[in-house]
């Protein structure tokens, strides 16, 4: 193996990770991020979590950069619902705030897949013990007791609750559930499919050109997505609709697949959930 070909040290490959999003003014978000962008051993399940899964197993990312956009994934649909009228759970039961409900759907969103740097399988639980002592610490600059551990607690839910049968029960939770299987346009399946592992998984993704998360009209949110091959319907069935339809959150949520291809024939030029 020459020089080029070595990877990167881990300090070099963690140098530059930074998680951003949008806080809108939300103190105790901001001083989760700060907390999480300042946290070696969580940027380091990340960069484990990515190495196994592409370079390893060939998979979609799963690196910082995948948490980034589930991050802001999850925290767009939790504006646009809550916006609409839909009560957060931490609200429902817990008489806590909107604001609250972001910071356990961020740190949901932010942990849901450390599993990874141990093993693909049962990934989630996993998440779960690696993710629990960690909360705690991350948040102890924005909660005191016994507020951070039911923030906490609802985050490991969501967490647990991301898996394709996690059954959550929570608004958050199902929100972290959507907004991960959201994470579906090609940049995230790039490696894999240029590398040669085309299978269904990646080429189904490869197909996905973009995923705009709008306002909608009848329910909350309306997801439209481009495709320019139609295997992107088996990312948009198979992975999307199944974490989508357990979310608890099927009524708010619509989503419109389109084709927009010209050399291909249209088999199914619209598809809804």
């Amino acid at each position: 193996m020459s020089s080029d070909d070595l990877p990167l040290s881990p300090r070099e490959a963690l140098a530059d990770v930074r998680i951003r999003a949008p806080t809108r003014g939300n103190r105790r978000l901001e001083a989760l991020l700060e907390a999480v962008n300042g946290d070696q051993q969580v940027k380091a399940w990340w960069h484990v979590s990515a190495v196994n899964a592409t370079r390893r197993l060939a998979m979609s990312d799963h690196s910082w950069v995948h948490i980034q956009i589930v991050l802001n994934i999850g925290l767009r649909l939790a504006r646009l619902l809550f916006r609409r009228g839909v009560t957060p759970s931490v609200t429902a039961d817990y008489g806590l705030g909107e604001r609250d409900a972001e910071v356990v759907i961020a740190a949901g969103c932010l942990l849901h897949c450390v599993g990874m740097s141990i093993h693909r399988d049962d990934h989630e639980r996993y998440s779960l013990f690696l993710s629990a002592g960690k909360l705690e610490q991350l948040l102890a600059g924005a909660y005191e007791e016994p507020e951070r551990t039911i923030i906490v607690s609802e985050a490991l839910h969501a967490i647990i609750g991301h898996r394709r049968m996690g059954a959550p029960v929570t608004v958050e939770a199902g929100i972290v559930r959507v907004a991960d299987a959201l994470d579906m346009a090609r940049g995230r399946s790039r490696v894999p499919f240029e590398s040669g592992h085309q299978n269904i998984h990646s080429l189904s993704a490869y197909a996905i050109e973009d995923v705009k998360i709008v306002p909608g009209d009848d329910r909350a949110v309306r997801v439209e997505i481009a495709m320019s091959n139609s295997a992107g319907i088996f990312q948009v069935d198979e992975l999307l609709a199944t974490k989508l339809r357990g979310s608890g959150l099927e009524a708010h949520i619509e989503v419109i697949a389109r084709i927009d291809a010209e050399h291909e024939q249209r088999l199914l030029p619209v598809f809804r959930i």
